[in-house]
């Protein structure tokens, strides 16, 4: 009985993975959407929550994205400069995952 039960759940994880889909888009600070405080909303070295807006929906990360988006903005090979500073850019993600409602459950994060 433990086999069958153990079987079920791999094949349920591997179902799950092969329905991740991709989405690319403009990645935000959740907070400051939410609370609606200003058109630039670009997300800070602060940023713990986050949003991304793709084909003009936009879907929050779960808290396993969040904190795979902040490693990622960590690790960006621009990382010294404030991405609030005049004369950047906005901050790009390409994100696998699986939408559920407007949460996006986030499988791997690349940002730009």
């Amino acid at each position: 009985m433990q086999k069958l039960l153990k079987a079920c759940a791999f094949s349920a994880l591997l179902t799950d993975l092969a329905f991740a889909e991709n989405y690319s888009g403009r990645l935000l600070d959740a907070t400051c959407v939410d609370q609606n405080k200003s058109k630039n909303c670009d997300p800070t070295s602060t940023s713990v929550a986050f949003v991304i807006v793709a084909d003009g929906k936009a879907m929050h990360l779960d808290d396993a994205g969040n904190a795979k988006a902040v490693k990622a903005l960590r690790g960006r090979a621009d990382r010294q400069k404030d991405p609030t500073a005049p004369g950047s850019s906005a901050i790009s993600a390409r994100i696998a995952g699986t939408a559920d409602g407007d949460v996006l459950r986030v499988d791997t994060i690349e940002v730009q």
